[in-house]
């Protein structure tokens, strides 16, 4: 028995119809986001950085070379507003992670690159909450793991989660 069945059992006994299996699904889903986010922020404080930054870096490491993304893309591929984007951006351009630079084919445009420390950080970085998250599921047994990724992604794709589109606009 886990925490979300203790807390199914009560709603079990107090309102029958609240204990449903999507409360299930929603609370382990949100206890599940909250250790990988605590073990992926013990890595990232230690380098000063918050997730929203990591998330920002490895969006456009993993955009390949030259590393760069219009900021609207990098926004809609790191699941952040256009406003948060432009903040975080600032940070990193001000620590030498990013830089902007402007389009020669659209004037009124920019790209956002990774600088060469930007680029070894972010790798560093990938390594390091790799090897947190490789500990946190270490008690997870490998078939168990890939089952779970499986249904986790036929979940995902029954509420219409698909990818955007392909790498433009680098």
């Amino acid at each position: 028995m886990d925490r979300v069945d203790e807390l199914v059992a009560a709603w079990q006994t107090e309102l029958p119809g609240a204990a449903t299996v999507e409360l299930e699904i929603v609370k382990r889903v949100a206890r599940l986001k909250h250790r990988i986010e605590e073990a992926t922020q013990a890595v990232l404080g230690g380098y000063g950085l918050t997730y929203a930054d990591f998330d920002v870096l490895a969006t456009l490491r993993r955009a390949g070379a030259p590393y760069r993304l219009k900021p609207g893309r990098l926004a809609s591929l790191s699941s952040l507003t256009t406003g948060g984007t432009s903040n975080i951006l600032q940070r990193l351009t001000s620590a030498g992670l990013a830089e902007r630079e402007p389009d020669p084919a659209d004037g009124r445009s920019s790209w956002v690159r990774l600088t060469p420390e930007g680029v070894r950080l972010t790798e560093e970085l990938v390594a390091a909450t790799g090897r947190a998250h490789r500990d946190l599921f270490a008690d997870v047994p490998g078939p168990a793991a890939q089952t779970l990724a499986g249904l986790l992604r036929e979940v995902l794709l029954a509420l219409g989660d698909r990818p955007g589109p392909s790498r433009a606009d680098r």
